[in-house]
């Protein structure tokens, strides 16, 4: 009998133990997700809409967790604020003119706080500082505009299906285009004849070029463009010796 005991009160006492040693593992693992053992401070944003954050979402600065979101409260009917905890040892980097935004942990994953990179110049942020947020992108206006989307493709879907039937039918002026071996025919002809003329039209100013009346006009013309040409070349060359100049003072 006393031995069935003492083998009853050893396992009750591994079962303590095991049980104490279990509870305080998830208390460091906890704690340790909500920064409750190391020093942080403190820093202030407010949106429009928070689109589903909570109390005790991450809040991630360049891709990594840096603190969490300890309190949400309703200010007025067009404005949330959010009071962010933020590791200390991360302070100084974090500059007065960085940016919150809301994100999502993967593409259907928790809601989270993304704060942007600030300038390098920029002061850092000090204990309960505000810093300004960027309003996200509702979902539920991007499904919208796709959808529009997908109304227009639909239509524009219809009446190319209902021309390709007309065209297969024999109707309008396209088919005749396409199968009419007259209409071809024209075009090719209309295409020789405009070859035709503006060969005869360089022909003719070859001709005018020659004659005696406009040789002198010609020849003027080409003056000009030739000086243009080389004013153009002028103008270039003192812009490199002006630059280089420049570069050895």
């Amino acid at each position: 009998m006393s031995t069935h005991n003492s083998i009853f009160k050893a396992r009750l006492g591994f079962f303590i133990i095991g049980g104490l040693t279990l509870f305080v593992f998830a208390l460091f693992i906890i704690g340790k997700q909500k920064n409750l053992f190391d020093p942080v401070f403190k820093l202030t944003t407010t949106f429009y809409n928070v689109s589903g954050l909570q109390v005790g979402s991450n809040v991630r600065f360049s891709g990594i967790n840096v603190g969490t979101v300890d309190d949400i409260s309703i200010i007025n009917d067009s404005t949330v604020k959010v009071d962010l905890l933020i590791k200390k040892d991360v302070q100084r980097f974090i500059k007065s003119d960085c940016l919150v935004a809301l994100g999502t942990n993967g593409i259907i994953g928790d809601r989270l706080l993304i704060i942007t990179q600030g300038g390098h110049n920029s002061p850092i942020v000090k204990e309960g500082q505000f810093l300004a947020s960027k309003e996200p992108v509702e979902t539920d206006a991007i499904m919208a505009d796709l959808q529009i989307s997908a109304v227009n493709a639909v239509v524009i879907t219809n009446q190319l299906a209902k021309i390709m039937t007309k065209i297969n039918e024999g109707h309008g002026t396209l088919w005749r285009l396409i199968q009419d071996p007259k209409i071809a025919n024209n075009l090719d002809q209309t295409i020789v004849n405009l070859k035709k003329s503006s060969k005869g039209l360089d022909q003719n100013m070859q001709a005018a070029k020659s004659s005696f009346f406009l040789k002198g006009f010609f020849k003027n013309k080409e003056k000009a463009a030739q000086k243009k040409k080389d004013d153009a070349a002028k103008e270039r060359e003192k812009a490199v010796k002006e630059k280089i100049k420049n570069r050895n003072k």
